[in-house]
C-alpha cells in the first residue's frame, strides 16, 4: 500500500485489512506510519527516488513472501492556470502523479504473481480537465493514458492494471496544495466509500474503474 498515510491511503489500508490482506504500508513519515491503526509492515520511503520504489517492493515481498496487489495512492495537487503554475510545481506534479506510477509499474510488474493487480488512482480530472486544474489534470491524464497501455502489456503475464477515477473525495488533499488555492468544492465522496469501491473492483475482476463506478 503506497501512500498509506494519506486520506485515501488510510481508508484503503483499513479496507484491505478487513478483507484479509497482508499489508506493507509505505509512506514518507515514520510517525504517521506508526499511528496507522492497521497491522502490517511499515516502510519509510520517498518514492520520487527510483531506488526507493525498488526497495519498497523488496520489503513487501520480504514481509508477505509474495506480491499479489500493489495499490498506489501517492499524489499531490496544485491549483491555478497554466500561466500561474510555477516550474517547480509543474515538475513536482508530474514527478509524483505521473513518474511514480510509471516507476512503480516498472518495479512491480515483473514480480507480481499471476492473477494479481496494480492499482493507479488518476481521478475524475483525468476524464475531463478543467480551467484552474490544467497542469494537475494533465499529470493525472498522463497516468490514465499510461495505465491503459501498460494494462495491455501486463495481460501477457495475467496481471491487471486497474485505473481508478473517483470524483472529488474528502481526503483533505485539496487543503494541502503544493501551490495555489483550492476553489469551492461541493461535498465529496467519503474515502471509505471510494476505498470500498476500489476493493470491490479488485475482487470482481474489473478492468477499469471510471468515475461513474463510484456514484
Amino acid at each position: 500500500m503506497l501512500g498509506a498515510t494519506g486520506g485515501l491511503g488510510q481508508a484503503l489500508s483499513a479496507e484491505l485489512h478487513q478483507r484479509g490482506a497482508v499489508l506493507t504500508l509505505v509512506g514518507r513519515d515514520q510517525t504517521r506510519l506508526d499511528s496507522l491503526d492497521v497491522p502490517g509492515a511499515r516502510h519509510v520511503a520517498d518514492l520520487r527516488m527510483p531506488e526507493a520504489v525498488d526497495a519498497s517492493i523488496d520489503v513487501a515481498i520480504g514481509h508477505a513472501s509474495k506480491l499479489d496487489v500493489v495499490v498506489n495512492a501517492v499524489g499531490v495537487v496544485a491549483f491555478g492556470s497554466a500561466v500561474e503554475t510555477s516550474t517547480d510545481a509543474m515538475e513536482e506534479l508530474f514527478l509524483t502523479n505521473t513518474f511514480i506510477p510509471i516507476m512503480v509499474a516498472r518495479a512491480a510488474l515483473p514480480r507480481i504473481e499471476k492473477g494479481g493487480a496494480l492499482v493507479n488512482i488518476s481521478g475524475v480530472i483525468a476524464e475531463k480537465n478543467l480551467p484552474g486544474f490544467s497542469v494537475y489534470g494533465a499529470s493525472k491524464a498522463a497516468t490514465k493514458s499510461f495505465s491503459e497501455a501498460v494494462a495491455r502489456e501486463a495481460r501477457r503475464q495475467k496481471v491487471r492494471v486497474l485505473d481508478a477515477r473517483p470524483p472529488h473525495t474528502e481526503t483533505g488533499l485539496a487543503t494541502r496544495p503544493i501551490e495555489g488555492v483550492a476553489p469551492a468544492f461541493p461535498e465529496g465522496l467519503t474515502p471509505q466509500h471510494v476505498a470500498a469501491t476500489i476493493c470491490d473492483g479488485l475482487e470482481s475482476g474489473a478492468a477499469d474503474l471510471p468515475s461513474a463506478a463510484f456514484t
